[in-house]
């Protein structure tokens, strides 16, 4: 009985640690962290859902980044009001969904180095008589709530400007459009071009204002003094250098990117 009870407690002893190997994942004899990002997928082509699976820019992109930090990550749909309370909270990492990085949300959080080129462009019926900011006065506007796109027409016309019409997503905000509610709806360039590429039956077109439109930066969010930053920071700057970052891009934007004036920001 005690040869038995022997044996029997090496081999559960052995099946244990077969398991708990089985269980880890590992990187130069490490432990490998697994990261949760938060993120708003109804941003095409940035982030959204394709047959129950997120996808995107931002998802090849933060892989990348995470594996070249040595991280596994899981990315999770929560909305865009609901990732700056997960990130405020700490009850995740990070988070990425094409986040601006402004003055304001400095204040509040942290961010990584710039990773993304962007600016606000309008989106209209194809002869639409709105062919800069300007003209959309008069005009109803449709905008993501608490976007850069949001703050960029309250700051031309007005906070509590009734034709400013504000949406959960820019999914909404465009269907406002199409279904004639509104008559220009103000979002991220990428956003909007790539709509208008692939959705050609709607007869859209959209308009460019450098003068009015400013160029902004998308960076990864983090809580305030969050020790992953200097990680993720390395991490971007080494896959925007090695290559990566441009294939990522060029896979969703059919064009090469500007990454010397990402690295300028750097």
């Amino acid at each position: 009985m005690k040869k038995f009870t022997f044996v029997s407690t090496i081999m559960m002893i052995g099946l244990l640690l077969i398991l708990s190997a089985c269980g880890t994942s590992k990187t130069g004899g490490s432990e490998k962290k697994s990261l949760k990002v938060v993120t708003d997928a109804a941003y095409a082509p940035f982030e959204y859902q394709d047959k129950g699976k997120i996808v995107g820019f931002d998802v090849d992109f933060v892989n990348a980044v995470a594996k070249e930090a040595g991280y596994d990550v899981k990315i999770e749909h929560v909305g865009w009001d609901p990732i700056f309370v997960e990130i405020e909270k700490k009850t995740a990492d990070f988070a990425v969904s094409a986040i601006t990085i402004t003055p304001d949300r400095e204040d509040s959080y942290d961010f990584s180095v710039p990773y993304f080129l962007s600016k606000n462009e309008i989106l209209v019926p194809k002869g639409s008589t709105i062919k800069s900011a300007k003209d959309l006065e008069g005009k109803k506007i449709a905008v993501q709530n608490g976007t850069t796109g949001m703050e960029v027409v309250e700051k031309l016309f007005g906070k509590n400007n009734e034709n400013i019409k504000k949406f959960e997503n820019n999914n909404l905000a465009i269907l406002e459009l199409k279904n004639g509610g509104v008559d220009a709806v103000v979002a991220d360039n990428s956003v909007v071009e790539t709509y208008v590429k692939n959705n050609p039956k709607d007869n859209f077109e959209f308009i460019e204002d450098d003068g009015t439109f400013d160029n902004e930066f998308y960076g990864l969010l983090l809580p305030t003094g969050s020790k992953l930053k200097g990680d993720l920071d390395k991490a971007v700057k080494e896959v925007i250098d090695n290559g990566t970052y441009a294939k990522i891009y060029k896979k969703w934007f059919d064009v090469e990117p500007d990454t010397d004036i990402l690295k300028d920001q750097q």
